[in-house]
This record gives structure tokens, C-alpha cells and sequence, in this order.
């Protein structure tokens, strides 16, 4: 029996890999945002392996879609938003784990994991592109961080430095971003995923 359910856990995992690797590859940009910041769902598979199956299964499912991005797209940062979104998924799955799993999943123990989760994500986006990301595109660039962060906001002529590229593109990209995948997962898994047995709580 034992077998039997990490044969399914393991299978399941796959496939949500797969998902999201198939959903983090079909990403859009926003109006008005830097053409870096793209919107996809890629997390929504993440989250419902990580409540139907625990943090190994959610952060597996995190390793694998951005090595298949990476395989298919490629890399535009030289990996340094790869590394990044890794990251990121430690902030959402150690935190949505520990507290839902002290709340037995209930629907307010899972929106207070996920608000918990979200802050953290956007904390370290803002550190991110504060100290890693940007400083590294102008240093390629050869220009200085407050030129670039203009430069990559056209239709923002509000934005003429670092701190309000952080506060003006990072902070309400990552929030909406965030809300999305979050808000769809927790859809899904009351909806559907209670009615597909493959999605069910597995054990290890």
C-alpha cells in the first residue's frame, strides 16, 4: 500500500511539473509594466501540489516548470531570474505549509498561509530587483540603476529612480501576479480537486 501511494504521489507531482512548465512558457506582459514582468499561472499547479501533497511535491513542481522554461525559452537574465523565482519558491511553500498544516486546510487557515506567503514573495521581489536583478542589468548596460529603471518604464514617467521603480512596477506587479496564481489555486483545489482522486491528500 505504501508503494501504491508514493507510485501516485510521485506520478501526480510529474504531472503537475509538467502543467506548469506548459503554463510558466505561455506568460503575457501588463500595459504600463517593464517588458520583464509577465503574468502566467505557473504557480497554481505548485500550490495544489503542495496542499494535496506536501512541500517536496510543491517545490518539485517549482524546480522542474522553470528547468522545462529553460529548456524550451531559455534564459534572458543569464539565470539570474531563474535563481530568483527558486527562491521565491521557498518564501510561498515553507510558510503556506507550515501554517496550513497547523489549520488542517481549512478555508481560512489556507487565505492566511497564502497572505502570509504573498508578503514574503513581494518582500523578496522588492530585494530582488533592488540588489540582484537591476544592479546587474546596469552593469551590462553601462548605465546607472536610476537610468535603467526609467528606461524600462516608458509609460511610467513617474518613475525616475530605484525606489519608485520598487514601489510603482514591483510592489503592484507582484501583488496582482500573486492574487492571481493564489485566488486560482485555492479555487481549484475546493472545486476540483477534492473530486479528482489523483489530487487527493496522498502519503508519502
Amino acid at each position: 500500500m505504501k508503494t501504491n501511494w508514493s507510485v501516485k504521489k510521485l506520478v501526480t507531482t510529474a504531472m503537475l511539473a509538467a502543467v506548469a512548465g506548459v503554463l510558466m512558457s505561455l506568460e503575457f506582459s501588463i500595459p504600463l509594466m517593464p517588458v520583464f514582468y509577465k503574468i502566467d499561472f505557473s504557480d497554481v499547479p505548485a500550490v495544489l501540489a503542495l496542499f494535496s501533497m506536501g512541500p517536496v511535491s510543491g517545490l518539485c513542481v517549482e524546480i522542474v516548470k522553470i528547468l522545462i522554461k529553460l529548456i524550451t525559452v531559455g534564459t534572458n537574465s543569464n539565470y539570474v531570474g531563474e535563481f530568483s523565482n527558486l527562491i521565491g519558491a521557498f518564501m510561498f511553500i515553507l510558510p503556506i505549509w507550515l501554517i496550513s498544516k497547523k489549520t488542517e486546510r481549512s478555508k481560512k487557515g489556507m487565505a492566511t498561509a497564502l497572505a502570509v506567503s504573498g508578503v514574503l514573495r513581494v518582500a523578496w521581489a522588492c530585494f530582488c530587483n533592488a540588489c540582484i536583478t537591476l544592479p546587474m542589468y546596469a552593469a551590462t548596460m553601462g548605465i546607472s540603476i536610476d537610468e535603467l529603471t526609467a528606461r524600462f518604464t516608458p509609460a511610467m514617467p513617474q518613475v525616475q529612480n530605484l525606489a519608485t521603480f520598487i514601489i510603482l512596477a514591483t510592489i503592484p506587479f507582484n501583488v496582482l501576479k500573486i492574487t492571481l496564481n493564489y485566488s486560482l489555486a485555492t479555487i481549484l483545489f475546493f472545486r476540483v480537486a477534492t473530486a479528482v482522486p489523483m489530487l487527493r491528500r496522498a502519503e508519502a
